[in-house]
């Protein structure tokens, strides 16, 4: 990892661009992993390239973290933004990504227990194997990530300062506790995938390697475990 005072040595914007040009292409084919052919790896290449240079000229060391980890998170923003102004999800995607959330609610409010494949289908009055299109659906349309639970970008980003940062940081924790909090409430499956890709930052097909399933397989389970998070953080 890149210390502080190797950035500082940096003199130009070609010297950030070089130095973390393998950092721009690592977040993006994990985000294209997850993405259809209609999103290119060249665009997400260009806007990780500006959200790099946009953090080479907003970092401040004061807050504590190195430049390559606030960097990381001001690349990924910056390509979550580019697909998001594509805007090409059909409604139909978000509706059924709303259902399935409403379901496994209404499910586990009522047993205690996490709900299962056979149990969402049902209550949606399709398939199983329809279920789990529309889980490959929504993966396709859809970054499931921690973003899209709300989570804030990070503490030090711009946002975060001012008179109001005592407050936003407050509410920033309670949320991420009841985050956590949800998390563990998983099956123990799920857990471990999201585990193996936001932290140990696997593809689908290494995970697959990892706990025996196919690829297709493992993005379901994903799906399904963030559409569960979802429904268990609704009050956020």
């Amino acid at each position: 990892m890149i210390g502080v005072a190797m950035y500082k040595d940096m003199q130009s914007a070609d010297d950030v661009v070089t130095r973390y040009a393998p950092l721009v292409q690592r977040i993006a084919y994990h985000l294209k992993a997850r993405l259809p052919d209609s999103v290119l790896i060249e665009d997400l290449l260009q806007a990780g390239m500006m959200g790099l240079l946009e953090a080479s000229g907003k970092y401040n060391d004061s807050k504590g973290a190195s430049f390559e980890t606030y960097a990381g998170i001001r690349i990924r923003g910056s390509m979550i933004d580019e697909i998001r102004r594509g805007d090409w999800v059909p409604r139909s995607v978000h509706k059924n990504a709303r259902a399935v959330a409403q379901a496994i609610a209404e499910i586990e409010q009522r047993t205690s227990l996490p709900a299962t494949d056979q149990e969402i289908a049902e209550a949606l009055g399709v398939t199983t194997d329809k279920y789990h299109a529309i889980l490959k659906d929504a993966a396709n349309g859809h970054i499931f990530a921690f973003d899209e639970l709300g989570v804030s970008e990070d503490y030090m980003t711009d946002s975060n300062t001012g008179a109001n940062e005592p407050f936003n940081g407050l509410r920033d924790e309670k949320f991420k506790i009841s985050l956590m909090k949800a998390i563990e409430t998983l099956p123990e499956r799920e857990k471990l995938i999201l585990a193996l890709y936001y932290d140990e930052e696997l593809n689908l097909k290494e995970i697959g390697e990892v706990i025996g399933v196919s690829e297709s397989r493992v993005s379901q389970i994903h799906s399904q475990a963030m559409v569960r998070l979802k429904s268990r953080m609704n009050d956020w």
